[in-house]
C-alpha cells in the first residue's frame, strides 16, 4: 500500500472543466444571452431536454439531462437555443491544442473536460498549479471562454477538485491533504457515484469518505463487484489510473425521442430497426464488429431499463438482427406501457480485420 501511495505522490494530474460550456459559447456568440439564463437542448413543447444550461439558469434549480417541459415550468423567462454541435467539437479541438502545448498525455472525458498529466512538464518550473493557472489563462484569451481546474497527484481527486470553486476556479490538493480530504467529502460528490449508488451506499450507513473507509474491501466486493476495488482505494485517498492518450471506444448507440409515447410494439420494432441500422452504419465506418447488442427503453415516466444479448458470431450487418431486437423488447414492459424513448447500441468491440483474422485462422 505505501508502496503504491509512494508512486502516486509523484504525478501531477490536472482536471480541466470548462464553465456552462455549451451556453457559454451562446452567450460568447450571442451578446443578447449573457446574464440571462440560457438553456441548450430541445425545445420545452417538443419532448426534449437540457443539455446544458447558463449559470444564471442553474439559479432557478435546472440542470442538464432535465425535461425541457419541467425547465420551463421552473424559468418560464428562460431563453432555449438548439445545440450547435459542430461549433462545440470545434472550440473543443481548439482548446486540445492549448492542452497538447503543455502535455502530450491529454485524455479528454467529452468536449468540455480532460485529464492531463503534467508529471514531467518543465514549464512554470515544474509546477502543475502554475501549469494550470497558465492553461486557464490561455483559454480565456484564445476562446474567450472561461475554464476550472482541479490539481493533485491522481485523477479522482483532480476531478472532484475542478468542482469545488467554479466557475473560473483552481482547488489544489496535494498528496498531504489527499486521505483527510476525501474522509471529509459527502459520498454524493464521489466520482462514479451517481443517485442510484448514493442511495445505495447510504442504505450502508455511508455518507462521507469517513463512512466508506471503515469497509473492508470484501464487503465492497460483495455489494459493488469490481467496483469495489475503486471505492476502497479512492477512500484512501489513492487512485491507480493513468492519464491515458489511447482511448479505445467501448460501444457505439443510437437513440430517439418521440414527439408521442409509443403504445404499438410493432411501429417500436420498426424504430428499433431503424436506430439499428445506424448504428450499425458507424460501426463499419469504424471498421469495428461487436458481439453484445442492448436495446433502452424509457417508459413516460422516465422510467428507464435496458436489456442485452452476447452473442456468439459478431454483429456487422442487420440482416437477422430482428429478432434480436424483438427478443430484447419482450423482456421489457414495452405496450403494456407507453414509450418515450427507445435506444440501440453495441459494445464488446473488435477491430473487424482481428475478427476476418480470426476465421482465417479457423479454415486453416
Amino acid at each position: 500500500m505505501q508502496k503504491i501511495r509512494d508512486m502516486a505522490d509523484n504525478r501531477k494530474i490536472i482536471h480541466i472543466d470548462m464553465d456552462a460550456f455549451y451556453a457559454s459559447v451562446e452567450q460568447r456568440d450571442y451578446p443578447g444571452y449573457r446574464g440571462k439564463p440560457v438553456i441548450v437542448g430541445g425545445a420545452p413543447d417538443k419532448r426534449g431536454v437540457v443539455a446544458a444550461c447558463s449559470y444564471e439558469a442553474r439559479e432557478f434549480g435546472i440542470h442538464s439531462a432535465m425535461p425541457s417541459s419541467r425547465a420551463a415550468k421552473l424559468c418560464p423567462q428562460a431563453i432555449f437555443i438548439k445545440p450547435r454541435f459542430v461549433e462545440y467539437r470545434r472550440i473543443s479541438e481548439q482548446i486540445r491544442g492549448i492542452f497538447l502545448e503543455f502535455t502530450e498525455l491529454v485524455e479528454p472525458l467529452s468536449l468540455d473536460e480532460a485529464y492531463l498529466d503534467v508529471s514531467s512538464c518543465d514549464l512554470h518550473q515544474g509546477s502543475a498549479t502554475r501549469i494550470a493557472q497558465a492553461i486557464k489563462a490561455k483559454i480565456k484569451t484564445e476562446t474567450d471562454l472561461t475554464a476550472s481546474a482541479g490539481v493533485s497527484y491522481n485523477k479522482f481527486l483532480a476531478k472532484v477538485a475542478s468542482d469545488l470553486d467554479k466557475p473560473d476556479g483552481l482547488y489544489v490538493i496535494t498528496p498531504a491533504e489527499g486521505e483527510a480530504f476525501v474522509s471529509r467529502l459527502p459520498i454524493g460528490q464521489f466520482f462514479g457515484v451517481g443517485k442510484a449508488t448514493e442511495a445505495r451506499m447510504k442504505a450502508l450507513r455511508v455518507k462521507t469518505g469517513a463512512d466508506l473507509k471503515l469497509l473492508s474491501l470484501e464487503q465492497l466486493r460483495r455489494r459493488f463487484g469490481k467496483t469495489g476495488d475503486y471505492f476502497y482505494h479512492v477512500a484512501r485517498g489513492i487512485d491507480r489510473r493513468v492519464v491515458s492518450n489511447r482511448r479505445e471506444r467501448k460501444s457505439i448507440s443510437s437513440e430517439t425521442t418521440f414527439m408521442e409515447d409509443l403504445s404499438d410494439v410493432e411501429v417500436m420494432l420498426k424504430k428499433l430497426q431503424e436506430l439499428a441500422e445506424e448504428t450499425l452504419r458507424t460501426l463499419a465506418q469504424k471498421e469495428l464488429t461487436a458481439m453484445t447488442l442492448t436495446i433502452k427503453v424509457k417508459y413516460a415516466d422516465f422510467q428507464q431499463v435496458t436489456r442485452s444479448r452476447t452473442l456468439t458470431e459478431p454483429l456487422a450487418e442487420v440482416a437477422g438482427i430482428e429478432p434480436l431486437l424483438a427478443e430484447l423488447l419482450a423482456k421489457t414492459e414495452a405496450g403494456r406501457r407507453r414509450v418515450r424513448l427507445l435506444g440501440v447500441g453495441v459494445s464488446n468491440l473488435h477491430p473487424a480485420t482481428a475478427v476476418e483474422s480470426a476465421h482465417q485462422i479457423a479454415l486453416l
